[in-house]
C-alpha cells in the first residue's frame, strides 16, 4: 500500500509565500515523475509543476518564475516553493507520484486573499 501525504497549505496574502511538501511512503519503488496539480474552485484539475527523477522540471506558464519544484529522492519527497502568490493561485493542491501507476495525495488547500 502506498501513501502520499501533502502538507503546508494555508491562507496567505497576495504577494506572500508558501512551501508545500509531499511525502510518499509504503510499497513504492522506482519513482519516476513527482509533481503538483491544482484544482481552483469550479474548475478542472490542472498541472502546476513536475520534476523528473534526474531533476528536470516542467512548469505551467501561469506559475513560471514564481514557483520552484524540487525533490529529495532519498526521502521520496517533493516540494513546491510558491512566491509572489496571486488570488488566482487559490486552489486545492494535489501531489502526484508516478511509479508503476499514478498515486495522489488527499490535497491541501491554498487560499490567497487579503
Amino acid at each position: 500500500q502506498v501513501q502520499v501525504v501533502e502538507s503546508g497549505g494555508g491562507l496567505v496574502q497576495p504577494g506572500g509565500s508558501l512551501r508545500l511538501s509531499c511525502a510518499a511512503s509504503g510499497s513504492i519503488y522506482s519513482i519516476g515523475v513527482m509533481g503538483w496539480f491544482r484544482q481552483p474552485p469550479g474548475k478542472q484539475r490542472e498541472l502546476v509543476a513536475v520534476v523528473g527523477s534526474g531533476g528536470s522540471t516542467q512548469y505551467a506558464d501561469s506559475v513560471k518564475g514564481r514557483i520552484t519544484n524540487s525533490r529529495d529522492n532519498a526521502k521520496n519527497m517533493v516540494f513546491l516553493q510558491m512566491n509572489s502568490l496571486k488570488p488566482e493561485d487559490t486552489a486545492v493542491y494535489y501531489c502526484n507520484v508516478v511509479s508503476n501507476k499514478h498515486y495522489w495525495g488527499q490535497g491541501t488547500q491554498v487560499t490567497v486573499s487579503s
